[in-house]
């Protein structure tokens, strides 16, 4: 029988040193996090009843107000509370259904890849920050999934579902950043296409139309959010019942 090494004096120092490197960058992570939260919530109590004011702040910066809605459209996703559709339905609003849907996947693959890379980095004491732990433990039955690829398209596909909370949660699981990439923003597609057609049809004019896809789309996100509970309820009680067994 082995018997387990005594960390020497250096271990113990060098061990430490990476504890409090952990905890000051998680520090500024926080803090980072929070400004970013309040400077969005500024931009959001100007511009979420006035999309015209949006375009209008947009325009101002020319050819730059690309970078600039792709900015907000990053922004958005690590500020995970922050509802994407608003987002979406401002920067369809301001450059159509096309350029407005390339801008809106290039900012959520930009987050996405920041965030996973992040987690990967931190754990899940950065998850935290966003996740309670209740939640986090809900969804661990994620990571056991044989099929885990196909379980995260789903859960990115289906409307209403957390999508911004499963990018920080997409971290801790065994799945390749290009892969999580490919997966997840193939599966947002529908609902990104939907809401920056719907910002277009209220810069046409169209309210008539914007309002008809708006319903649509709350009623299929209503649906959505009852199949994914059920899905996770049903999983969870999966995992449970195989971990009695072992």
């Amino acid at each position: 029988m082995k018997h387990r090494e005594k960390p020497t004096a250096d271990t113990t120092a060098y061990l430490q040193r990476r504890r409090m490197l952990a905890v000051i960058s998680l520090a500024v992570v926080a803090a980072l996090f929070a400004w970013l939260t309040w400077l969005i919530y500024k931009w959001f109590r100007v511009f979420e009843n006035d999309p015209e004011a949006f375009k209008s702040f947009i325009d101002a910066y020319g050819w730059k107000g690309r970078f600039i809605a792709l900015g907000i459209q990053v922004l958005q996703v690590i500020i995970s509370l922050i509802p994407g559709e608003l987002v979406e339905i401002g920067i369809g609003y301001t450059f159509g259904a096309v350029e407005g849907t390339l801008l809106c996947l290039g900012g959520v693959a930009a987050a996405s890849s920041l965030i996973f890379l992040l987690v990967k980095w931190l754990g899940v004491r950065l998850v935290e920050l966003f996740i309670s732990r209740e939640k986090i433990d809900q969804l661990r039955f994620i990571n056991s999934e044989k099929k885990l690829k196909r379980l995260i398209f789903l859960l990115f596909f289906i409307p209403g579902t957390p999508k911004d909370l499963f990018t920080y949660f997409a971290g801790l699981t065994r799945i390749r950043l290009h892969e999580f990439l490919a997966i997840s923003l193939i599966a947002r597609i529908p609902t990104v296409v939907s809401s920056t057609i719907g910002g277009n049809m209220i810069q046409e004019q169209e309210y008539g139309k914007a309002i008809l896809l708006f319903v649509i789309t709350g009623a299929v996100s209503l649906l959505g959010i009852w199949l994914y509970n059920r899905i996770v309820t049903r999983k969870n009680a999966r995992k449970e019942k195989s971990d009695a067994q072992q």
